[in-house]
């Protein structure tokens, strides 16, 4: 799969300019992203040194069973982007075009951070982790040309496999990463189209008293006639 950008723009939804104190913490940004980034090569590592070569016992390259009939661990390369996208296009083209698109990624996100807010839980964890996921992947692109993929995710139906494409944990991280930054532009959102308190209380009536009597309609008694 191998996400290397997010797929959600907050731009939109942020202000453009915030105080120093009242921005989020950059370090908090830098451990995320570098915790999550360790953990994707860290596992990446693992992949290369125990699922590469050939197995004698299958006759076929190595899998490692998690949960039958729906999760393995297998090595894979992946040239392109996610679900393979430009898999096909010539290493010259295609590899400076992938370095280019993930560095630009890395600055986008870091360029949306310092517009956060430090209480906006949802989107300082999810630029983080999109961040590191990024990081991740880019490093793999350096070293390799291509990332690796190791987590298969596949269903049985009618004695047919059908396939997740192939992903790591830097996708994992972006994924998770552009969900919480959905749900955060959501509630925002929501909140943005709520109407006011006191636009609420001028419909009611006027604020601090009864409102308006509705107007009788019972018929005036008739006036006495003059003595």
């Amino acid at each position: 799969m191998s996400s290397d950008a997010p797929q959600a723009s907050p731009a939109a939804h942020l202000p453009d300019d915030l105080p120093s104190e009242e921005r989020a913490s950059l370090r908090f940004l830098a451990v995320v992203a570098l915790v999550s980034c360790a953990a994707d090569l860290v596992t990446k590592g693992w992949a290369h040194a125990r699922l590469t070569g050939f197995d004698p016992k299958r006759s076929g390259a190595k899998v490692l069973t998690i949960i039958p009939d729906h999760l393995d661990f297998i090595f894979a390369q992946n040239p392109g982007g996610a679900w393979s996208f430009l898999r096909g296009l010539p290493d010259g083209l295609r590899r400076p075009f992938f370095l280019f698109v993930s560095a630009a990624a890395m600055v986008f996100i870091f360029s949306i951070y310092r517009r956060v807010h430090r209480d906006q839980t949802g989107m300082k964890w999810g630029l983080a982790l999109a961040l590191g996921g990024a990081m991740g992947n880019l490093v793999d692109r350096i070293r390799y040309g291509w990332v690796i993929d190791f987590i298969d995710v596949y269903v049985i139906r009618g004695g047919r496999e059908f396939h997740w494409p192939t992903f790591n944990v830097a996708d994992i991280a972006i994924v998770a990463g552009v969900i919480l930054m959905s749900k955060d532009m959501i509630v925002a959102t929501r909140r943005a189209s709520a109407p006011y308190p006191d636009a609420r209380g001028a419909l009611e009536g006027p604020a601090g008293g009864d409102p308006t009597p509705p107007l009788s309609t019972e018929a005036p008694p008739p006036v006495p006639p003059a003595s």
